[in-house]
């Protein structure tokens, strides 16, 4: 029998501790291994550099007080951090800039402290060397005679003792830790600075004996014993390396420090008086109404109220442009106003700003730790106590060599003052938090350092498009113009007027392309919208009628076969057409399309460079899928995806084992993002506190991806240099400390030079560092502009015969460019000379009663720009699916059928909606909608009558066809008894474009087709013969173990694509096993497989 496990929930809490005392990777080790061992606490994580621990524990098994307890216990001193900040409503600068600044103070006082105490020393430390190395060069020599010996000896045992006492905080320190258990850095260096001042001081104590015994061959062997400048310079030259590493540490939150002097001390605050009056920004609170003058920094986030201004927001976001601000738009603390005056009303102050959660997020990612970083944690752990074991054996060892013991103790202290575990400790900590710095300048804010690294193994980049590869918003792409005198200019005029009172989105696309062309909007009356469908209004006396061709047919609006053409023309552009009808005549076809981002091209293309593959994930239907992929160059593509789904689809790529980065704009992608190895959410703007995302962009730019990767792979680089350099050092310094070359090679490391190296590997550490503070990404920024107007295409089909009932309307005065080219007119045929038809762009027949009038084109940054060409897909770019299915978890089997074309669908979106109403029918277990052809396949546990289905689809805002002309069939009671498979199969075959609408009811064995003309029968009578005659299930089956498969919409996809195999029967997939029962007759694996794998999902054995 099996365990079960039962999960409790326990409710933590998470504290961060000040922690002082700690001096190298080995006391950041002890600390965390001090604190991890009581009961109750989770996680326990020290950070060297800003000195604190973020502790998260159960307050039910310890508290607080046993935490610090412990720490004490450790050698180290440790305090609850005060969180409190009195009113934060009222506070400007956040808790994390506090946090930093008072930090910043405490890093500066103690480099100054540790420059007073290294200028004592170095002084003091030149005055010993006069008299215990000069008299050995022949300068001072008179001190090497007998008479001033043992005052040379006292004065530099003088001297000496000075220095330490000025260095006493490695003594105090590192005695400390080790009483408790805990050696670190402070320990190996006091250790070899007192052993070398005892031994010193005994060599003056046998000195005195050798005076008062008048021996002088010991007083001169005593005085080669004297080790008290080796005492002091090894103190001091670490004391110098300790300065230098702390000025570098100062350096490493450079990026920090800059955004913490943005935000400004006082501000113009609206009184009540209605004056407004210079306060300091800590009593602002939100609602309060502000004044921004030119040349102003804003000092909280708020939205404007009045005025206009232009905001220079590089400081936080990076982005160079400055960006116009008018009444409604947003504005964030820091950024500086350049020019232009406005009032603002504050939404968010104190840490809530969008300033304070950057300094936040910075901070908490730049004292996190790196997972590449978890080998240096183990070695810190036991460092110092090996090397103290390895100091001793070395002793021991020369000792039993036969060395002397000058000579033995000489190789021990080198031992104890060469090792380095702050270069470990160093390694990864410094170049994280320059890193995160770096990305803050550049609007790109990582949320722990987990997430770098992770960033730099990413071989697959998902990108969501709408709101990511383009701008979300959509544009006017083309506008045609059908039998019609009006100018392009004229007809937007008019069209934008009548939209004028629409809330829709594509609405306000075509007003904001008016508004670009600075055309003025006509009063419009009896504005009447109808549902996401159309709308009528009167304009200039004219009745416009605009929306889908479901909606246009209703009205009595006639759609040519050729126009439809166009329509789609625009729908494979990747545009949306909405038709426009004045006085019930069809005028014209606006395009409206989702614009793509400036940089995508060029990001996708970048990251190509890095070896990592681009797939786009989209919700569009296919053919608008195809058309933006072609744009970019992009041949992997995933369409159809429902927001739901997106999560499945980057599983299904972690499967394969790739290491993915979703890229979206974090609104409808926070599974996925979640899902995903790194979460990126893009355009978050004043947002950037996403739960669901790891690292944050700021801007609507692609290449601040491709900057984030570069960067993450420099910090990694980086830190794998220092991880090299701390483990070669040591690995190299310690057996040359020890001596272990000198019988060899005759090496021998003297103590002063061990202490100098010491110090140089930890400043090599930091240096090296800090070279990620000059990081530029390796290509040129290019700036999002979000203003920017795509390229519009008009194009205008009039017939010369007629003329247009809107002819003779007089319009304001919006005239036709008289810049645009003119197509050149073909020469009047020859009496008798036949007439070539002629062709539009596509090289399809214009009909007979239509010509082309001259192409017109016309650009916001071109004024003549070429037509985009058309793009063929790459022959490698996997098939992509135009339609939606609906799969019911139903306990009966289907009894009923229905096919039937609908009209209006112009893309996925209406497939969707198409497909939600029929769902809602009572008793259907399965639906399916395609775009093309444009028809919809329902099964159902009874049947539901027509006039159910034409409501439903009617209501959603298309049209049913259902034809004239109906014919009944009666059904052989026992093929009703064939699987619904075969049924599906059957009914799809029999399917035709003259066929409109198909209706099974197997319980009452009848089959109904309909059509605008008598159906064809005979066809269909055959194709009843050959299911009656043949057995309705094969002689073999196979089972397919298939894996991809996650949902509904999986299953209905593999059934759909096994059941047109030739040979098949009956197909029942299962989820919860994974597998695909097919039966029938001939069955041939390899086409089942083929299948299988054509609608996205792989076969891993066949039974």
């Amino acid at each position: 029998m099996e365990k079960q496990t039962v999960e409790t929930f326990v409710d933590t809490e998470k504290q961060t501790f000040n922690v002082t005392g700690m001096t190298c990777a080995a006391c950041q080790a002890a600390v965390e291994r001090a604190v991890s061992k009581l009961p109750g606490v989770s996680e326990a994580d020290v950070s060297l550099l800003s000195e604190n621990m973020k502790v998260e524990y159960d307050p039910a098994k310890v508290d607080a007080a046993q935490i610090i307890s412990a720490v004490e216990s450790a050698g180290y001193d440790a305090s609850l951090k005060d969180t409190h900040v009195a009113n934060a409503a009222q506070v400007n600068q956040s808790e994390a800039a506090n946090d930093y600044e008072q930090r910043s103070r405490r890093m500066r006082d103690e480099m100054e402290h540790k420059k007073k105490v290294l200028y004592s020393s170095l002084i003091l430390l030149a005055i010993l060397m006069v008299f215990s190395m000069l008299p050995m060069m022949g300068v001072f020599s008179f001190l090497m005679s007998m008479e001033w010996m043992m005052v040379d000896g006292i004065i530099q045992l003088f001297l000496a003792t000075i220095i330490l006492f000025i260095q006493r905080d490695f003594f105090t320190h590192g005695f400390k830790t080790l009483f408790h258990g805990n050696p670190n850095m402070d320990t190996l260096v006091a250790l070899g600075s007192s052993v070398s001042f005892v031994y010193g001081f005994y060599g003056l104590l046998m000195m005195a004996y050798g005076y008062g015994t008048m021996n002088h061959e010991l007083i001169h062997s005593s005085m080669d014993a004297l080790y008290f400048e080796g005492a002091a310079m090894i103190v001091t030259l670490v004391s110098l390396g300790k300065y230098l590493e702390a000025r570098s540490k100062t350096k490493t939150g450079d990026a920090l420090a800059k955004l913490v002097k943005l935000a400004p001390k006082t501000a113009l605050v609206q009184q009540a008086n209605g004056e407004f009056v210079e306060t300091p920004v800590d009593t602002v609170q939100a609602g309060a109404l502000i004044k921004i003058v030119p040349g102003a920094t804003i000092p909280v986030d708020g939205v404007v109220v009045s005025g206009t201004g232009t905001v220079d927001q590089a400081a936080l976001t990076g982005e160079s442009i400055p960006v116009d601000k008018k009444a409604g738009d947003e504005v964030m603390s820091a950024t500086t106003n350049l020019n232009g005056s406005f009032i603002f009303r504050a939404t968010k102050v104190g840490n809530d700003t969008t300033l304070s959660q950057i300094i936040s997020l910075v901070d908490e990612a730049g004292n996190s730790k790196a997972p590449i970083a978890r080998l240096a944690d183990r070695v810190s752990g036991i460092f110092v106590p090996t090397v103290l074991v390895l100091a001793a054996i070395t002793l021991v060892g020369w000792l039993i060599a036969g060395q002397s013991f000058g000579f033995a103790l000489n190789c021990a202290i080198s031992v104890l003052v060469i090792s380095c575990p702050c270069a470990l400790g160093l390694a990864t900590p410094l170049a994280i938090m320059v890193a995160t710095g770096k990305a803050a300048q550049n609007g790109i804010l990582v949320k722990s350092a987990s997430a770098l690294e992770e960033l730099a193994k990413i071989n697959t980049v998902v990108l969501d498009k709408t709101g990511t590869i383009t701008k979300g918003k959509p544009a006017v792409a083309s506008i045609t113009l059908f039998n019609s005198a009006l100018s392009e200019k004229q007809f937007l005029q008019l069209a934008a007027s009548a939209e004028s009172g629409s809330e829709h989105p594509l609405a306000k696309a075509i007003l904001e392309e008016a508004k670009a062309l600075d055309l003025e909007l006509l009063p419009a009356s009896n504005f009447e919208a109808f549902g996401g469908r159309g709308l009528k209004a009167t304009v200039n006396g004219l009745t416009i009628t605009a929306g889908n061709p479901a909606f246009m047919k209703e009205q009595g609006i006639g759609i040519s076969a050729y126009i439809t053409q166009r329509a789609q023309k625009a729908a494979k552009a990747g545009g949306t057409p909405l038709y426009f009808a004045m006085n019930n005549k069809l005028t014209g076809l606006i395009s409206v399309a989702d614009e793509i981002r400036e940089t995508s091209r060029q990001a996708i293309s970048l990251l190509r460079k890095e070896g990592i593959e681009v797939i786009m994930l989209t919700g569009d239907n296919a053919q608008t899928a195809k058309a933006i992929a072609s744009k970019l160059d992009l041949s992997d593509v995933i369409a159809d995806v429902l927001p739901a789904d997106k999560e499945s689809v980057i599983r299904k790529l972690q499967s394969e084992g790739r290491k993915t980065a979703m890229v979206g704009d974090g609104i409808n992608d926070a599974p996925a993002l979640m899902r995903a190895d790194v979460g990126i959410a893009i355009g978050a703007g004043t947002d950037i506190a996403i739960d669901a995302a790891d690292i944050v962009l700021m801007k609507n730019n692609l290449m601040d991806v491709v900057t984030a990767i570069q960067l993450s792979k420099a910090t990694i680089r980086n830190i794998k240099q220092n991880l090299f350099w701390a483990f070669f050092y040591n690995l190299c310094g310690i057996p040359l400390a020890a001596g272990l070359f000198y019988p060899a090679l005759g090496w021998l490391l003297n103590p002063m030079f061990g202490s100098a190296a010491m110090s140089f590997s930890s400043i090599t550490v930091c240096l090296n560092a800090l070279r990620l503070r000059f990081f530029k990404p390796a290509h040129a920024q290019v700036q999002e502009s979000e203003n920017s107007v795509a390229e519009v295409t008009f194009e205008s089909l009039e017939e010369p015969e007629e003329t247009s009932p809107e002819a003779a309307i007089e319009m304001p005065s919006t005239n036709r460019r008289t810049d645009a080219p003119h197509l050149n007119r073909a020469a009047e045929p020859k009496h008798g000379q036949a007439v070539k038809p002629m062709k539009d762009s596509d090289g399809n027949q214009i009909p007979a009663n239509l010509k082309k009038k001259p192409l017109v084109l016309y650009s916001k940054s071109n004024p003549v720009p070429n037509p985009a060409p058309e793009v063929t897909p790459a022959a490698s770019e996997p098939k992509l699916q135009e339609s939606a299915s609906y799969l019911a978890d139903a306990d009966q089997p289907a009894r009923a059928i229905a096919i039937f074309s609908v009209d209006g669908m112009s893309c996925m979106h209406c497939v969707n909606h198409v497909l939600s109403a029929l769902k809602g029918l009572d008793g259907v277990t399965y639906a399916r909608v395609t775009l093309h052809p444009a028809a919809a396949y329902v099964e159902s546990i009874k049947p539901i009558a027509r006039e159910a289905f034409v409501k439903a689809v009617t209501d959603a805002g298309y049209e049913v066809e259902v034809g004239d002309q109906c014919t009944p069939l009666d059904l052989n009671p026992d093929s009703c008894k064939a699987e619904i498979a075969v049924w599906r199969k059957l009914v799809e075959s029999i399917k035709t474009p003259a066929i409109a609408w198909i209706w099974v009811d197997l319980e009452k064995h009848v089959l109904e087709v309909c059509g605008q003309s008598a159906v064809e029968l005979a066809s269909i009578e055959k194709a009843l013969f050959d299911m009656n005659h043949e057995p309705q299930k094969g002689g073999e089956s196979m089972i397919l173990k298939i894996s991809g498969m996650s949902c509904a919409h999986c299953k209905a996809r593999v059934e759909k694509a096994l059941s047109a195999v030739p040979g098949v029967d009956a197909v029942r997939v299962d989820l919860d096993k994974a597998e695909a029962v097919v039966e029938g007759k001939d069955l041939d694996a390899k086409a089942l497989a083929h299948a299988v794998t054509e609608a996205g999902y792989a076969v891993n054995a066949i039974e």
